[in-house]
């Protein structure tokens, strides 16, 4: 039986289901929210499935209850997945409602994931919130201000984290990937090529890393996993 738990938001995604796998295989207790998928109870081996719209503090509070539900497996880490990406023209023909959209699913439910998670993580003596960003947050590139504000945001918010909560043994470190190799990335950019893109398992393993003991010492670090994107 798992003795840890953790929290992966937008574990159904290209990257998230790499993640829940090497968490799995590590031996925690997973706990994946999902907006519009009902909530099950789990495999023998695989995670637990909860509804929860995480772009409203009731959602999120309703899918960190999900994951602090087995006190023989207390909540140890949160890992913030959920995000998107837009492209579009330069900031004078980027409507202000694009870039609220982009803030609003990029930064919103990692705010609130993370502010419904950390009172339990201060509870359990300490825990680690892996957050991601992007490239696009250090250097960024034309024709997506929203999205390289919206990831910088997270970077910001999770270096604050890590300052904040350090006294009582949370850590927050932040990935940024380039571009991953899934097969939505692939649809989109059929003529690029691939075998400079990192895999989505090779990125999971870091943030399993950061999410665990053996990265006890880290916190506030902003960790590119560009491969050779």
């Amino acid at each position: 039986m798992a003795e840890r738990t953790v929290l992966v938001t937008g574990g159904t995604g290209g990257l998230g289901g790499a993640v829940t796998a090497a968490f799995l295989k590590a031996g925690w207790r997973v706990v994946v929210p999902e907006r519009e998928r009902g909530a099950t109870a789990p495999a023998p081996s695989g995670p637990v499935r909860v509804t929860a719209d995480l772009l409203e503090p009731a959602g999120a509070a309703h899918a960190v209850a999900a994951a602090t539900a087995e006190p023989a497996a207390p909540l140890r880490a949160v890992v913030n997945l959920v995000g998107g990406y837009a492209s579009g023209g330069p900031v004078h023909e980027t409507p202000v409602e694009e870039f609220d959209r982009m803030l609003r699913i990029n930064l919103r439910p990692t705010y609130l994931v993370t502010q419904a998670a950390l009172p339990h993580l201060v509870a359990a003596g300490g825990g680690a919130v892996v957050c991601v960003s992007a490239r696009a947050a250090v250097t960024p590139f034309p024709g997506a201000a929203g999205y390289v504000t919206a990831k910088a945001a997270v970077l910001a918010f999770a270096n604050a984290v890590a300052v904040e909560y350090r006294q009582h043994g949370i850590r927050c470190n932040t990935v940024l990937p380039s571009v991953i190799d899934t097969p939505a990335n692939r649809a989109a950019q059929p003529d690029a090529d691939h075998q400079r893109w990192v895999p989505p398992a090779e990125i999971a393993e870091v943030i399993r890393f950061l999410a665990s003991d053996d990265s006890a010492p880290t916190s506030g670090a902003s960790i590119p996993v560009y491969g050779r994107a």
